[in-house]
Formats: C-alpha cells, sequence, structure tokens
C-alpha cells in the first residue's frame, strides 16, 4: 500500500470560518451526522481536531465529550493527535472531521485513535474527496494554494481500505454536497449523484474479531476427526464376551 506520509506541514484552518463556505460545509455534516448520534453510547466521546471541536453533538447520548487540539478555542485538553494523552483503550467514541485533510501521516493518526478506543468503540470520520469540484480546484494554480483545496483529499474507498486494516466494519457511509457553493450542496444532484459529493463522512466501530476469518480457520472448521479403524468392532468384540 503507498505510504500516505508526507513532510510539508499543512496550513490548518482554526475553525470552519476558515476555510471559503465553511459553515456550508459544517452544516451539511451535521444533517449527515443526526440520524447517528443516538445509536453511540457510552461514557467519553474524543471530538479531535480543531474543525471537529464544532460539530454539534448535543444528541449525542455520551455526556462527557472532550474537545482535544494542539491549539485553539473552546478546547478541554491541549494535545497532539499522533500523541494523544489517554490511556489505552479508555475512549468509546472519536470524531475526526477533516483531521486527516491536514495531516502528514495519516495513518498514524488512525493508529493512536485504534490505540485509545475501547473494543466495538466507534470511530466518525469526514473528509474532502478528490472526484469533485473541490477536487478539481487543486488542478487551478491558483486555487491550490488556497482553503480548502490546499488539503489532502482520500478517496472514501482508500479510507475504508485504511480502516479494514485495524478492523473496522463499516456502518455507514456516504457522499455529499455536490455543489460547495450552495448551502444546501444542490439536493437534486446529491440525491441522485452522491459520487461525486465533495465531502465523504464514514462511521465505523473496532472490532476485536476478525471480520472475515482466514483461510487457515476455514480449513479447520471443515476437518473432522477421523474415527480409529476398527474402533467399533474391538468395542463391539469387548462386550460379547
Amino acid at each position: 500500500m503507498k505510504s500516505a506520509h508526507i513532510r510539508k506541514k499543512l496550513v490548518v484552518p482554526s475553525s470552519w470560518d476558515d476555510i471559503p463556505r465553511g459553515d456550508y460545509y459544517r452544516a451539511a455534516l451535521e444533517r449527515q451526522l443526526q440520524p447517528w448520534w443516538s445509536k453511540l453510547y457510552g461514557f467519553h466521546l474524543l471530538k479531535i481536531g480543531n474543525l471537529s471541536t464544532e460539530i454539534n453533538s448535543e444528541d449525542c447520548p455520551i455526556s462527557h465529550q472532550v474537545n482535544v487540539a494542539p491549539d485553539g478555542q473552546g478546547l478541554h485538553v491541549l494535545g497532539d493527535p499522533y500523541y494523544l494523552p489517554f490511556e489505552q483503550k479508555s475512549v468509546d467514541a472519536c470524531l475526526l472531521c477533516h483531521t486527516l485533510n491536514y495531516a502528514t501521516d495519516p495513518h498514524r493518526i488512525l493508529r493512536e485513535v485504534d490505540r485509545v478506543l475501547i473494543d466495538d468503540g466507534w470511530l466518525v470520520l469526514s473528509g474532502f474527496a478528490p472526484l469533485s469540484v473541490i477536487g478539481l480546484g487543486k488542478c487551478v494554480p491558483f486555487l491550490r494554494k488556497k482553503q480548502p483545496y490546499i488539503s489532502r483529499m482520500f478517496s472514501q474507498t482508500r479510507l475504508i481500505d485504511w480502516l479494514s486494516l485495524l478492523n473496522y466494519e463499516v456502518m455507514f457511509k456516504s457522499r455529499f454536497q455536490v455543489l460547495p457553493w450552495h448551502r444546501h450542496g444542490g439536493e437534486l444532484l446529491s440525491a441522485h449523484l452522491p459520487a461525486l459529493g465533495c465531502m465523504t463522512v464514514i462511521v465505523a466501530r473496532k472490532r476485536t474479531l476478525p471480520l472475515l476469518p482466514t483461510a487457515k480457520k476455514v480449513q479447520a472448521r471443515r476437518q473432522s476427526i477421523a474415527q480409529p479403524v476398527g474402533a467399533n468392532k474391538s468395542y463391539r468384540e469387548e462386550h460379547d464376551d
């Protein structure tokens, strides 16, 4: 698998307001997550990154919600996403809103999130999609150095591949906001052509058992215990005597 690590540091927005039409993106993401908040349960929810901290999660039954970022406003903990200051398997759910888009090593962040998540914990992540209007903006010279085109963009398939390597089960995935300049993203286009959506969201759960059995385990299940030759004959002769 191609490494996603880069050395160039990206300008991370401290708020959705730092991204043109950022309030549109935030509202669209909140609409996508609305049906899922009630399904998350536990004691601790980590909202990692400044963009994650501004997502409205009032409908989530997890009462202890912690905002974590290296710097910014409205934070509960100052922490590096690469070195989360939490014990192993101590968090019930993690929210990564466009955090990977501005990461120099997204694999490392996912491994760190996996470390602090409990078994069967929830992971919610979102990002900009490369095959979209925003993705095309990266090809325009005077746009590629501006937000949000400066961010890294990973396809939904690639994100799911990363999660599968960590043994996560995808519960929900969606593409939306086809027209980024429209407040509702072009509802008609988003309904009929979601593959062109500028944003992607994935809801997954951490599993402890392999989602697909390995070839060796399948073969072991099919093996039956061989009956010793002549065992029944010897048993009958002993009882006949």
